[in-house]
């Protein structure tokens, strides 16, 4: 149950499928660890995410894996500003950021840190739509979330701060050696002998290192740690505007 969600879209005038989605341009695992480079100090991150749009629908992957399914109808008008303003998105969100962090499973519990990812990015252009005139019917619609559960987050410091030629050298160093175990793996025996360093500071001792904005936090984990949730979040009730529907 672990999902990615796109847009896609049909002109009524020429009969084209066009597709937007967002997502992490160096791949997952890229985005939620970083690379330690020998001879550098700071972690080197490849977490960008970025909104792309491109003709067709790949009607069978989303028919296959989950469901492809129409959630309104708008006019050109508002898929021209909807255009306009998914630039702007793209260029003031350019972070790809994995994890959900809250301090309990309840669901009024205080999110600390939100995720900032595919889904968040369809969700965000449903309301821009909805905020057009959009009217959108009542389906159900289901969304993923990876949560990390943790105790109030203390702040670090950025990169300079803390790798810098002034920074804390023994906080560099936990943090390098936090994020090592989460590398590629070449053989499977390197796979479960790094997971049991994970498994030993993430539960046993609860601790995690999140960066977060170019920022790095130190988590104290809580019980139950991690779970990824599969949740179903409304579409947005649209209310008419100028542009009509």
């Amino acid at each position: 149950k672990i999902m990615h969600d796109a847009v896609g879209f049909k002109s009524s005038l020429t009969g084209k499928n066009y597709t937007m989605e967002w997502y992490e341009l160096f791949q997952l695992g890229n985005c939620t660890f970083p690379h330690l480079r020998p001879g550098m100090d700071a972690p080197f991150w490849c977490n960008q995410g970025a909104a792309c749009f491109y003709e067709g629908i790949d009607d069978a992957h989303w028919k296959e894996n989950g469901t492809l399914v129409l959630v309104t109808t708008i006019s050109g008008t508002m898929f021209n500003e909807m255009a306009k303003w998914v630039k702007y998105d793209n260029e003031t969100g350019i972070y790809y950021e994995t994890w959900t962090v809250q301090a309990s499973p309840d669901k009024q519990s205080v999110v600390w840190f939100d995720s900032y990812e595919c889904s968040k990015f369809i969700l965000r252009t449903y309301q821009k739509l909805a905020d057009l005139g959009a009217v959108f019917k009542k389906i159900q619609t289901n969304y993923t979330s990876i949560i990390l559960f943790s105790g109030e987050p203390i702040y670090l410091g950025n990169e300079t701060s803390v790798f810098g030629p002034l920074g804390n050298k023994t906080l560099a160093a936990a943090i390098r050696d936090f994020y090592y175990p989460f590398k590629p793996h070449q053989t499977v025996r390197g796979f479960f002998v790094d997971l049991l360093k994970i498994i030993d500071r993430v539960i046993l001792n609860r601790q995690f290192y999140l960066f977060y904005n170019l920022e790095y936090w130190f988590l104290p984990m809580k019980f139950p740690y991690l779970k990824i949730v599969y949740e179903e979040v409304p579409l947005p009730i649209g209310s008419k505007t100028s542009f009509g529907v």
